[in-house]
């Protein structure tokens, strides 16, 4: 496997970056897009040989975790998500692991503005006791409208099972919102299925400031 090498100090300044934190405004702005893009660039991408887990290969490699799971990237992407997010969604809704961070920033995100959105976790596979569930936390009404939150999409398969878990339980989903679209193919999947995806980023960008960074 090669992967292009970064600096040395770039896996620390952006998370030390608290003054950025502290000044972060109530409304997002350009310079809250460019910030998320640098930290998904410095901590989610690598350029390299690698085996997909959607089984394709590939030598782009996207983790967002290092970022969802630091304070200044999960504000970022949770602001940037809310205002995506249908006004008549009930809930926020994704498929754990990637997908858990995710719907409860948002959740509460929603909450400081007073919106009212709840967050629910989808399962990989039904509970093995008690009520066997797919889905964990306050589940709405029947034929409410929910929202899925995605890290990366790929193939789309991830998501959609998420979505097919949803409307499994009577729930209504529209749109997939994801950080990254990797540009292969989930996009068409998703509009298969019915549904619209939007995305943060595309894997061009992505690729593109790895590569700005790394002159």
């Amino acid at each position: 496997m090669i992967i292009v090498k970064r600096r040395a100090d770039d896996h620390v300044q952006p998370y030390k970056d608290v003054t950025f934190l502290m000044n972060l405004p109530l409304e997002l702005n350009t310079g809250s897009r460019e910030k998320l893009l640098s930290l998904l660039a410095i901590h989610a991408y690598q350029y390299g040989s690698f085996l997909l887990s959607s089984g394709q290969k590939s030598h782009h490699y996207v983790n967002c975790k290092p970022v969802t799971l630091s304070g200044i990237g999960l504000v970022l992407i949770a602001k940037m998500f809310l205002e995506e997010v249908d006004s008549e969604s009930s809930s926020v809704a994704g498929i754990t692991l990637g997908g858990d961070p995710l719907v409860s920033a948002v959740s509460m995100v929603a909450a400081q503005s007073g919106r009212s959105l709840d967050a629910l976790i989808v399962r990989k596979k039904p509970k093995g006791h008690g009520t066997a569930s797919w889905l964990e936390g306050p589940l709405p009404p029947q034929d409410s409208l929910i929202t899925v939150l995605e890290d990366v999409v790929t193939t789309g398969g991830s998501a959609l099972k998420a979505v097919k878990q949803l409307r499994a339980a009577g729930y209504r989903v529209k749109e997939i919102i994801a950080i990254v679209d990797r540009q292969e193919g989930g996009a068409v999947e998703i509009q298969k299925a019915g549904l619209n995806l939007k995305s943060l980023f595309l894997l061009d960008e992505i690729s593109e400031k790895f590569s700005q960074i790394n002159k």
